[in-house]
């Protein structure tokens, strides 16, 4: 516990006096002020994360945790659980929708094994694991609170090992059979939502395994005792996620929180990782100011998630695949953000007359 105060305590508010540079100078831009809408709030927010009104995010990552959830044996998923590895080693091959997309945005792909329930190696997986998947939190706590930090904790070591390398820009991403069970178990216990709002259809189950699904949540609650816990205390968050959440959730905790420590800003994907963003949250409402929620998922809850966080996703393109694909795409969005604060032309250079 000391060591997760100690990330805790080095997150910071974000430099007003940065945004304000960052304001004024968007106001001498050949624009009528506000006209960019969106990519105006990200090089404001940017500049408050970072202090600088033009900084180099260049070197960015997306980085997909992966873990396995025992509440997979309540038969919760159209998938099997053996899917979390065989995707594990598409990601390392790069032939996933995220590597695609990273790709594209100029972005690196760091796979992590936060507890994949399978003995995995290959050269480029990072290796976190705290153990093979969680246990069936329909039945007992998911993990143990000591397991819970060490997963938070390798998440911020993590981004701290990458800072060192030049990186200054993060996305999460995911993978793990049954962890949208877990984010809306998460969801209900740290807003009061009832399951039937929570809980989504995850990898396409039909009316009856979503009902099934839902009465799975419920249960994992009740068994758990959560409910009357104080939903905006950070002890009762670290209860929460460590009794019916997920290994690969509570890395990207850790992912979230040791952005925020270093400054940097961190996109958020869909549903997975924003109940990450939602514990993050609560357990340093700082942090929030460094989050952009990226899209939309289409599962239902995620507007509920969203709201809990404080956060406006930037797109709506009916995605619900996780993997960190909508956070990569804004990747793209925050580079032209970036663009517009150092390449466009004020009133001024222009020779534009004001209005």
């Amino acid at each position: 516990m000391s060591e997760l105060a100690s990330i805790l305590n080095r997150i910071e508010s974000i430099h007003e006096e940065a945004v304000n540079q960052a304001n004024d100078h968007l106001n001498q831009l050949t624009k009528p002020q506000g006209s960019l809408g969106k990519l105006e709030d990200i090089a404001r927010q940017v500049a408050g994360i970072t202090g600088e009104i033009m900084p180099d995010l260049d070197k960015k990552a997306v980085i997909v945790m992966a873990g396995d959830h025992g509440v997979c044996e309540e038969g919760i998923s159209a998938f099997p659980a053996e899917v979390t590895p065989q995707m594990v080693f598409n990601f390392l091959s790069g032939g996933a929708a995220v590597n695609v997309l990273a790709r594209h945005a100029g972005a690196d792909v760091i796979c992590v094994d936060m507890g994949v329930n399978a003995d995995l190696e290959h050269p480029e997986l990072v290796s976190r694991k705290v153990r093979k998947g969680t246990r069936n939190m329909a039945r007992e706590s998911a993990m143990t609170k000591q397991e819970a930090v060490q997963a938070i904790q390798a998440g911020a070591e993590l981004v701290d090992e990458l800072v060192e390398k030049g990186y200054r820009l993060f996305a999460t991403g995911e993978m793990g059979i049954g962890n949208t069970t877990a984010s809306a178990a998460i969801l209900c216990a740290l807003t009061g939502l009832d399951a039937s709002i929570a809980v989504g259809r995850g990898t396409g189950i039909d009316d009856a395994k979503w009902l099934h699904k839902q009465a799975v949540v419920n249960k994992a609650l009740a068994i758990n005792g959560l409910g009357q816990g104080d939903v905006a205390s950070a002890d009762y968050a670290l209860d929460v996620l460590t009794k019916v959440g997920g290994l690969e959730i509570a890395g990207l905790v850790g992912v979230i929180l040791g952005a925020a420590k270093n400054r940097c800003p961190v996109v958020v994907d869909g549903f997975i990782s924003s109940a990450a963003a939602l514990v993050a949250s609560r357990l340093a409402p700082l942090s929030a100011s460094y989050m952009l929620a990226s899209h939309l998922s289409q599962e239902q809850g995620h507007t509920k998630m969203l709201e809990a966080v404080g956060l406006s996703a930037m797109l709506q393109m009916d995605m619900r695949l996780g993997e960190g694909t909508g956070a990569v795409l804004v990747f793209n969005v925050i580079d032209a953000a970036g663009k517009i604060m150092k390449e466009m032309a004020t009133f001024d250079s222009a020779g534009v007359s004001r209005g």
